[in-house]
C-alpha cells in the first residue's frame, strides 16, 4: 500500500515538471488556452490607454518620416503598397530573402511561379503615388497571370500578343531584379566582414546587431562543417568588433542548429548528442572567450525538445559556468510557449545562468499547418489566428518580465501595439539592462532611432561558403 501511495506521487511530481508541462501543451485545444492568456495579458484601463496612446504615436512617427532616398526610399514605396499582413507582402518578402540565395535561373523561376502566382495584384494597381511600385504591381500581375494560366492549357492569347516568345523570362527577370532591391534593404551584407562595416552607421546612432547566418539546413556532412567553419569565422569577427563591451552591449550571433548536423531531429537523439553536441560546445567556448551572446535559433516545432535538451547540457558545462551569453529564442505561436519559459527559468535559477531569452512570434506558421494536416494529427502545435498568437505574445512577455534574475528578454516584433505594452508592462522607468526590443536590419529604423528603450538589430551576414550552395 505504502509503495502504491509512493508511486502515485512520484507521478504527481513528474507531472507537475516544467518538460512535463510542455509535453501536455503541445497541442492543447485553443479555447482551453486562450481564457489563462487573456488573464495574464490584460491590463488595467489606464494601462491600456496609455499603450494605446504610445502605439499611434509610434505608428504616426513612422509613417510620417520624409520617404528615405535612392534605393532605401524605393523600397519604402513597396513596403507600404504590399503590407507585410497580406499575401502579396508574404510572397514579396519570401521571394527579397530567398532570391539573394540562389545561383540557377531554372530554380529562381520555379520560386517566382510558387510564390506570385496566386497573389492578388490587381487590387494594389494605382494605388501607390511611386512609379517604381506601380509599374512592380503591374509586372507582378502579368506575371502573376501568366503562371496561374501556365498550367492550365495555355497562357491566353491576349498575354502572348502582349508579351510575345520569350516574354515570361523577361518580365520574371524584372521581378527577379525588383526583388534582389528589396533584399538589399535587409540583408546587411554577403559576408560577414561587410555585414559590420554597413552596421557601424547604426552603431553610432544607438543600435546594436545579432548576426545570423542566412543558408539551409545541412543536408550532408560535408554541408554541416563548412556552416560550423563559417559560423566559427563570424564569431571572430564579430568578436573583435565587439571589443569586450559585452553580451549586451555589443553585438551577437544567432546559429541554427539544423545547419551543424544533417541529421538533426528527435528520432537521431543520440548522434545529436554525440555529434552535434561538441560543436554547439566549441562555438559557445568561442563565444564566451570574445564575450559575446550566442543564442540557439528557433525551428520547427518537431525540433523544439531536441533543442531544450542541448541548451540544458550546455548551461550545465563547467566550462561555460558564469558566463550570461547563452540565448535561446522561443516562439510565441507555439502552444506551450508559456511552458517553455516557465523551464527555461528554472534551468537559468538552477544552473546559475541569466539567459538570453527571444522572444518572437514564429517564423514556420504554414509548413506547421500542413504539416499536421498531412500526418492527421488531432492538433496543432501552433495557433491557428493570429490574434491569438498577439495574445499569447504578451503573455509570455509577462512572464519573462517577471523573472530578471534568470533571463534576460530581447523582445523581437515591429509591431507598434506589442512595442508600446511592453514598454508598460516592464514600466517607463525600466533600466536598460532588463530587457530590449529587437527588429530585423532595413525595418523601422527612422521610428526606433528615437526611441529610447535599448534596441538591438537582426542583421544577417550571408557567409561566402554557403552563397553558392
Amino acid at each position: 500500500m505504502r509503495a502504491a501511495i509512493d508511486a502515485l506521487l512520484d507521478a504527481a511530481i513528474h507531472a507537475a515538471t516544467p518538460m512535463a508541462a510542455i509535453d501536455a501543451a503541445t497541442r492543447i485545444p485553443e479555447p482551453q488556452a486562450l481564457p489563462a492568456l487573456l488573464e495574464q495579458a490584460r491590463m488595467a484601463p489606464r494601462d491600456a490607454q496609455a499603450v494605446d496612446v504610445l502605439a499611434r504615436r509610434l505608428a504616426r512617427g513612422l509613417r510620417e518620416t520624409p520617404r528615405a532616398s535612392g534605393r532605401a526610399g524605393l523600397v519604402q514605396g513597396l513596403l507600404q503598397e504590399f503590407a507585410l499582413s497580406s499575401q502579396e507582402g508574404v510572397a514579396l518578402m519570401c521571394l527579397a530573402e530567398a532570391l539573394l540565395r540562389i545561383p540557377d535561373a531554372d530554380t529562381r523561376d520555379a520560386l517566382i511561379r510558387d510564390k506570385i502566382g496566386a497573389g492578388n495584384w490587381q487590387a494594389h494597381l494605382g494605388h501607390s503615388p511611386s512609379l517604381f511600385v506601380n509599374a512592380a504591381t503591374w509586372g507582378l500581375l502579368l506575371t502573376g497571370r501568366l503562371v496561374a494560366t501556365h498550367s492550365q492549357g495555355g497562357l491566353g492569347a491576349t498575354l502572348h500578343r502582349v508579351l510575345g516568345r520569350g516574354g515570361e523570362p523577361l518580365v520574371r527577370k524584372g521581378v527577379d531584379l525588383a526583388m534582389r532591391l528589396m533584399g538589399e534593404q535587409f540583408v546587411t551584407g554577403e559576408t560577414i566582414v561587410q555585414a559590420l562595416d554597413n552596421a557601424r552607421a547604426r552603431e553610432l546612432q544607438g543600435f546594436r546587431y545579432s548576426y545570423d547566418m542566412l543558408g539551409e539546413a545541412a543536408m550532408t556532412a560535408h554541408d554541416a562543417r563548412r556552416y560550423c567553419l563559417a559560423y566559427e569565422a563570424a564569431i571572430a569577427a564579430i568578436g573583435r568588433a565587439a571589443a569586450g563591451r559585452g553580451v549586451h552591449e555589443g553585438p551577437g550571433i544567432s546559429i541554427k542548429l539544423s545547419a551543424l548536423h544533417p541529421r538533426y531531429s528527435r528520432a537521431q537523439a543520440d548522434r545529436v548528442h554525440e555529434e552535434l553536441y561538441p560543436r554547439l560546445r566549441h562555438l559557445a567556448l568561442l563565444a564566451r572567450g570574445h564575450d559575446i551572446g550566442l543564442n540557439i535559433d528557433a525551428e520547427e516545432s518537431e525540433r523544439l525538445a531536441p533543442s531544450l535538451e542541448l541548451l540544458e547540457r550546455l548551461c550545465v558545462e563547467p566550462a561555460l559556468r558564469d558566463w550570461h551569453g547563452i540565448g535561446f529564442v522561443i516562439q510565441a505561436y507555439q502552444k506551450r510557449c508559456p511552458a517553455v519559459i516557465d523551464h527555461l527559468i528554472e534551468l537559468a535559477r538552477r544552473s546559475g545562468h541569466r539567459l538570453m531569452i527571444r522572444l518572437v512570434k514564429g517564423a514556420y506558421w504554414d509548413s506547421e499547418i500542413k504539416r499536421a494536416q498531412l500526418e492527421g494529427l488531432d492538433g496543432y502545435p501552433v495557433y491557428t489566428r493570429k490574434a491569438h498568437t498577439d495574445v499569447a505574445y504578451l503573455a509570455c512577455a509577462r512572464r519573462l518580465l517577471a523573472a530578471p534574475d534568470a533571463v534576460y528578454p530581447q523582445f523581437a516584433t515591429h509591431n507598434a501595439h506589442t512595442v508600446a505594452a511592453i514598454h508598460q508592462m516592464a514600466g517607463p522607468d525600466a533600466a536598460p539592462q532588463c530587457y530590449e526590443f529587437q527588429c530585423l536590419h532595413g525595418m523601422g529604423e527612422p521610428c526606433t532611432s528615437r526611441w529610447s528603450v535599448r534596441w538591438r538589430q537582426a542583421g544577417w551576414g550571408v557567409p561566402a561558403a554557403s552563397t553558392h550552395r
